[in-house]
């Protein structure tokens, strides 16, 4: 009897155990479910300007690099429109389901304040910004100011006197010279403003006279000093960048005004967390990879890796900011 009673004992036990085991698994495996399987299909980028510039062509290394990576094709689609505002608009209101990414920019924290767009950061879910190349103040080789305060004082001295360009009205680089007169408490009719299409026709016009002073990205910059035909006299961020060692900052003059071009990517704002994740990471690995830090560098482009939910915070940082400056320059 004590023999029966002890085996039917360790058959309770054991029987306690594999129902102890199998409460376990049910449990974990309700808290934890399977990986999502990701990306299983071809993805879409979305960039809201023409082939060629540096969203397009950074977006388009990353897009090579992660195709490498999953083995599935990542299109690049050029939707030109409105000023990157439809394209905006196109990529926010997307199934969100991952398989529509949008290269944002700048102009992301701009149109919605001039009434040009109802979309704003707040429609998507940022990834990762690539790039931030910070504006610089360009001058001919000749022109007679050698350092900023040289510039500014001879503005301060007669306001309205000198122009300046380097895209249209409201754009990145408009927004650059707002800030820079106001850290130096200049009013912005003190160097007015000359839209252009772009970087490029601005330079050509200072250097044929048309303007004295021309403010556009670091990157767009160098190729003109490297020729001898312009010198920068200060670049608007908070430390010396690859290639322009020898130009000051605003920041180590004791200016707290930085600003640069950035150029990114996003998903619509109600794809899944787990897709959001793994797009991320791999978006990270891509950045760090030996090729596109050679990309960056062949370019002259200024890298910034800034993930997820510090780049919200920067974007939020950012839209708060542009509103004051656009209202005192005369644009809201």
């Amino acid at each position: 009897m004590k023999a029966i009673a002890k085996t039917t004992l360790s058959m309770i036990i054991i029987l306690v155990i594999i129902i102890a085991a199998i409460g376990v698994y049910y449990v974990y495996t309700m808290q934890k479910p399977p990986t999502v399987q990701y990306p299983t299909k071809p993805i879409t980028i979305y960039v809201p300007w023409s082939a060629g510039g540096g969203t397009d062509r950074t977006t388009r290394e990353i897009a090579t690099i992660l195709q490498q990576k999953w083995g599935v094709q990542i299109n690049v689609l050029n939707k030109v429109g409105g000023g990157g505002a439809a394209t905006f608009y196109a990529g926010a209101t997307v199934t969100p389901d991952g398989y529509t990414w949008t290269a944002i920019t700048i102009e992301l924290s701009i149109y919605p304040h001039l009434g040009t767009s109802n979309v704003s950061y707040q429609d998507f879910k940022p990834i990762a910004m690539l790039i931030c190349n910070p504006a610089v103040v360009v001058v001919k080789s000749d022109a007679p100011w050698n350092t900023i305060q040289d510039l500014m004082n001879y503005i301060k001295q007669n306001p309205g006197k000198l122009k300046a360009s380097g895209t249209a009205m409201a754009g990145v680089w408009d927004i650059a010279r707002i800030g820079l007169l106001k850290a130096f408490n200049l009013s912005s009719n003190a160097l007015p403003w000359v839209p252009s299409t772009g970087a490029a026709p601005a330079l050509q016009e200072l250097l044929s006279g048309g303007i004295q002073v021309a403010i556009v990205g670091s990157g767009e910059a160098k190729p003109f000093v490297d020729a001898g035909q312009v010198k920068i006299l200060t670049v608007m961020a908070d430390s010396r960048i690859q290639g322009l060692e020898n130009v000051p900052t605003l920041k180590e003059l004791g200016i707290n005004w930085s600003i640069c071009g950035w150029a990114g990517l996003a998903v619509p704002k109600d794809t899944p967390d787990d897709v959001v994740s793994i797009i991320v990471n791999a978006v990270k690995e891509a950045y760090n990879s030996r090729d596109f830090q050679t990309f960056l560098k062949n370019n002259s482009f200024v890298g910034k890796l800034m993930l997820g939910q510090d780049f919200k915070n920067y974007l939020t940082q950012e839209y708060n900011t542009f509103r004051p400056l656009l209202k005192e320059a005369g644009y809201i």
